[in-house]
């Protein structure tokens, strides 16, 4: 029997897979609950600046925490190769690192941005009442930024664990604590802007709170104890800088490339920008759904690559790819059966439904070549190897500013074509890489032990 048609039929891997994939669904489902929430509550006051305020706000919160995310994918891995090599006081270190790091990233980077953000507000053309009120919401929720990162944190140590479900919980106490008070601040006490802003730094610290909690009660069963004195010199911090420097450059030239695409966009006329828009929200319902199924490979490859196994590694990534491809073709299906319904439910301004209609080929086609970047992202992710992620990426962007260049002619379709072919070059990338470092037979380290506790 061929070796992945063997993978492809081990039953308990499916289950493993679907075992982490479905809490990480649901949770990534979650994950725009708080920006909506916020609008909701915002949209009933009464005051045009207010729904402004949050939506300048949410924006440039969005960019430390966004860009910080590096916190959880780096940790993920790390943790993953810790629990398949049963190093429980790895696990412990790992936590303990991502942890202090996260805390330091918080307060220093909302330290600095502090000083920023009448910059940053003016940098949106912003009137000074809609200047004011999102200078009063930023203040306030910065303070919630180093419970996000906590956050990122423990999520990525979750994950690497196994413990999707643990991850699923911590974000509904994130959502459900804002949602509850946003209708006591805003709607009961009459707050405003400023209560929107405290219940969603409050409902960041509740979940911290309640994700630590988790953290303490994991640990409990695990033997081993965390070397503090060995974790005052770099030596012990550098593997985890550098897989995080790495992830961040990659993470800095992705936001690059979808902000090229929105200038570019704009630049072809309004409509065309909106049209732009709408097909890329069809972009991240996909990421909804491929996105948990990379989360699997994160634990699952990274614990495999932990064990020094390399049959549930190979299972791993088969299973998870094979229904990732699955799902990329239902995607596909959808955009190009449904795909002007799907248009239709977000705007009902006729000349941007046109727009949109001339572009959703692109959009059907994005789902299957999207597939590949998203799964062996995972692998990479799980196999703590963020310098070959960064290299893949940089590779990536050059193909995408050289296409949009020569493709400039050819108006939105140029455009498309270059970040379709930017998807494309990054599961290429990955792929290549990947078999060459399966020829060297590299995947499995010497010692897993000499990666995680140097």
């Amino acid at each position: 029997m061929p070796p992945i048609l063997d993978a492809w039929r081990h039953r308990p891997t499916h289950q493993r897979v679907w075992a982490m994939a479905v809490p990480m669904i649901l949770s990534n489902l979650t994950v725009p609950l708080v920006a909506l929430v916020d609008s909701a509550v915002a949209g009933h006051l009464p005051q045009t600046q207010d729904l402004g305020a949050v939506a300048v706000g949410s924006a440039i919160y969005a960019l430390p925490v966004w860009s910080l995310g590096f916190l959880r994918m780096g940790t993920t891995g790390f943790a993953a190769q810790a629990s398949g090599a049963g190093d429980s006081a790895a696990l412990r270190t790992v936590q303990a690192q991502a942890l202090l790091l996260a805390a330091v990233l918080g307060v220093v980077v909302g330290a600095l941005m502090l000083p920023l953000l009448p910059w940053m507000i003016g940098q949106m053309h912003s009137t000074p009442p809609l200047a004011a009120r999102s200078l009063d919401y930023l203040h306030i929720r910065l303070l919630g930024l180093p419970a996000a990162l906590l956050n990122y944190a423990l999520a990525g140590w979750f994950i690497g664990a196994q413990r999707a479900r643990t991850t699923l919980a911590l974000l509904l106490v994130t959502n459900i604590a804002n949602i509850a008070l946003n209708l006591v601040f805003v709607l009961g006490l009459g707050w405003g802007v400023p209560g929107i802003a405290l219940a969603s730094a409050c409902g960041e610290w509740l979940g911290a709170i309640y994700g630590l909690w988790c953290a303490r009660r994991a640990l409990r069963g695990l033997a081993g104890q965390v070397d503090w004195r060995a974790m005052r010199g770099f030596a012990h911090w550098r593997p985890l800088l550098m897989v995080n420097r790495d992830i961040f450059l990659r993470t800095l030239a992705l936001e690059g490339v979808f902000f090229s695409l929105s200038l570019l966009g704009a630049r072809l006329g309004d409509a065309t920008v909106a049209a732009n828009a709408l097909l890329l929200n069809g972009l991240m319902l996909t990421a909804f759904g491929l996105d948990g199924l990379a989360n699997a490979v994160e634990a699952l490859c990274g614990h495999a690559i932990g064990a020094r196994d390399r049959l549930a590694l190979r299972r791993a990534l088969v299973v998870a790819g094979g229904w990732s491809l699955f799902g990329s073709i239902g995607y596909a299906l959808l955009f190009a059966l449904a795909g002007h319904g799907f248009i239709n439910l977000q705007t009902s301004l006729p000349e941007v439904r046109e727009t949109a209609y001339r572009y959703l080929p692109w959009l059907s086609a994005l789902p299957v070549v999207a597939v590949w970047s998203y799964l062996l992202d995972g692998l990479f992710i799980g196999a703590t190897r963020a310098r070959e992620m960064r290299d893949g990426m940089l590779v990536s962007v050059l193909l995408f500013v050289l296409l949009a260049w020569f493709a400039r002619g050819w108006g939105n379709h140029g455009l498309w074509l270059a970040f379709l072919a930017f998807m494309a070059m990054r599961g290429l990338s990955l792929g290549l890489i990947g078999w060459r470092l399966r020829q060297r037979q590299a995947w499995l380290p010497e010692s897993v032990h000499a990666i995680l506790r140097p």
